[in-house]
């Protein structure tokens, strides 16, 4: 079997391993808060407003596309292992149980920093506008968003990938616990739905974690809210909303209530900061 052909069996075998996932956690999502259970789940709606069927097929477009890139960085890093630049190990008995359970926390809370400041840096006046500006055209995005990037950020989505791979021994099953710990936060930070308690954020512990709430100020506003599984670099760097408790208490509040709410606008574009 040439190299050519090697190359495209793990670009096939990589995306359909990335589709699978996208599809699974993002379709159950949207078919549970959007199709089956919309009636029901209306009352956790963020924004009141449901998103036209135009945003979700453009969604879905690009997740695709960086689906795409991510599988070719997957091709990227499955050679080098092959010539033996990685730190990957295919021998669950090579390293002990605990050191696998930590190398999966150590994915989470690497791909958590690495995310929020490169998060920050697409904020910049002169990237946004550019590159970043593509994912927040879903102001109030749905499952379908996850990965909804433009080639140029999902490049710099796929990179922690191949740095942690080539700083610490990995086993192939603490990437998949990693990768599927990744896209249900994705998939549900997307979700325009906020199904945790009332008082979370204002938790001892749980105010440590991000909600839907969260991301979706994010996408909202634009200029605030950059954490991805954590709240920690948000509190740290103070960036989380102003109001974002008030917030989330006011969705919480509103879910109790079973009358569904005047649809809340989208703001326009061009009142929307960036950082």
């Amino acid at each position: 079997m040439d190299l050519l052909t090697k190359l495209g069996h793990k670009f096939i075998g990589n995306l359909g391993v990335e589709a699978f996932r996208y599809i699974v956690f993002a379709g159950a999502a949207f078919l549970l808060l959007y199709v089956l259970g919309r009636s029901f789940f209306a009352r956790f709606k963020i924004q009141q407003k449901f998103p036209e069927r135009k945003q979700m097929l453009r969604e879905i477009k690009y997740s695709f596309l960086s689906l795409c890139i991510f599988a070719l960085n997957g091709v990227v890093v499955l050679t080098a292992y092959d010539y033996g630049y990685t730190h990957l190990y295919m021998k669950f008995s090579d390293h002990s149980v605990g050191y696998f359970i930590f190398s999966v926390f150590a994915f989470i809370i690497a791909h958590d920093t690495y995310f929020y400041w490169t998060h920050r840096l697409l904020h910049h006046k002169k990237i946004y506008p550019v590159v970043h500006k593509l994912h927040h055209l879903s102001h109030d995005p749905t499952p379908w968003a996850a990965y909804a990037f433009h080639p140029l950020e999902a490049v710099v989505q796929a990179g922690i990938f191949p740095i942690m791979v080539f700083l610490i021994p990995v086993h192939p099953l603490a990437l998949l616990t990693w990768g599927l710990f990744q896209v249900f936060l994705y998939v549900m930070g997307h979700s325009g739905f906020e199904l945790f308690p009332a008082g979370f954020t204002s938790g001892k512990i749980s105010k440590w974690h991000n909600t839907s709430t969260h991301h979706n100020m994010h996408h909202k506003y634009a200029n605030s809210n950059y954490g991805l599984y954590f709240n920690f670099w948000d509190r740290i760097m103070d960036t989380n909303h102003a109001k974002y408790n008030q917030q989330f208490e006011e969705v919480k509040a509103r879910s109790k209530n079973l009358r569904t709410l005047a649809p809340e606008p989208i703001i326009p574009e061009k009142t929307i900061a960036q950082a």
